[in-house]
């Protein structure tokens, strides 16, 4: 697989590498792309919290147990 790097990407590559916490440019990609997974994972717990969440309160409102709110503007 070959990519093109904008220059700017370029250059934050050689830096990361240059900086001596990485030995290569493949592996400033690979932790970018762990680091990609990663968020992927966390916001699809966050959608799936929200998702129970939003089950809770329609079940709630369901049984009649709706809380009425103050409007802050």
């Amino acid at each position: 697989m070959q990519i093109t790097l904008t220059p700017e990407f370029e250059k934050l590559v050689a830096r990361k590498v240059e900086s001596g916490r990485y030995h290569s440019a493949a592996e400033v990609v690979h932790e970018g792309l762990r680091l990609l997974e990663e968020q992927d994972r966390l916001q699809e717990m966050r959608r799936e919290d929200l998702r129970r969440e939003i089950a809770r309160g329609v079940e709630q409102a369901d049984r009649g147990e709706l809380v009425p709110s103050e409007t802050v503007f």
